[in-house]
């Protein structure tokens, strides 16, 4: 009984890899990235700041992966995917050996998921839309490199219009409901099993946390 609790009552350590090239000109993502700042438990890093010239520290970023239970990508929706530092830091720090291959595992087990912005509508991004695919779709690669490391995929986080969302009082609320959402992934009180399978997590907070 003693040991069951003690997992229950464990909180998940959050590792939050914020990408955004120009901070002045972002109204959504550095909302976001400094309502995290103060959030125990979550170690978030501006990766552009970190590594002005893409010299990434390979060891030191995969000692971040291991000492953290949950790993977030933030980031600006740029033609599709990631910024480009994001891009790099996929193909320096997720190493053949670390994380995936026959002897790959440092990662399996973790929690992945994304947070970002998209300058087009909710409903530019389905089939029939401007952009023909679901922003789920859209980060298929992620997906899969999730799965390849043995990571469990969770459903993005996502604001839409973000070109608009300062002027339509969207970001209150989106940062409100960001904090509430890792404040519960840290506390395990949060439903893994079905964020993995819903197309974004936004409108499910109510039914993704446990009170």
């Amino acid at each position: 009984m003693t040991s069951k609790n003690n997992s229950t009552n464990k909180k998940n350590k959050i590792l939050i890899l914020f990408a955004h090239p120009s901070h002045e000109k972002s109204e959504v993502n550095v909302p976001l990235y400094q309502a995290s700042k103060n959030i125990e438990d979550v170690t978030i890093v501006d990766l552009y700041a970190e590594y002005p010239n893409f010299r990434i520290n390979i060891d030191n970023e995969q000692q971040r992966l291991v000492r953290h239970d949950i790993i977030v990508f933030m980031f600006p929706l740029y033609w599709y995917s990631t910024p480009a530092i994001l891009k790099e830091w996929q193909d320096l720090v997720l190493e053949y050996g670390f994380a995936y291959g026959s002897t790959g595992k440092a990662l399996h087990g973790k929690k992945f998921f994304c947070a970002l912005s998209a300058g087009g509508s909710a409903k530019a991004y389905r089939a029939e839309g401007y952009n023909h695919y679901t922003i789920r779709q859209l980060l298929h690669p992620l997906e899969q490199t999730a799965v390849l490391t043995g990571m469990q995929y969770i459903a993005p986080f996502t604001l839409f219009g973000s070109r608009t969302a300062v002027e339509e009082n969207r970001i209150g609320q989106h940062v409100k409901d960001w904090r509430r959402l890792i404040e519960a992934m840290r506390d395990n009180k949060f439903d893994f099993e079905i964020a993995k399978d819903l197309p974004k997590l936004n409108r499910y907070l109510s039914l993704l946390i446990k009170d």
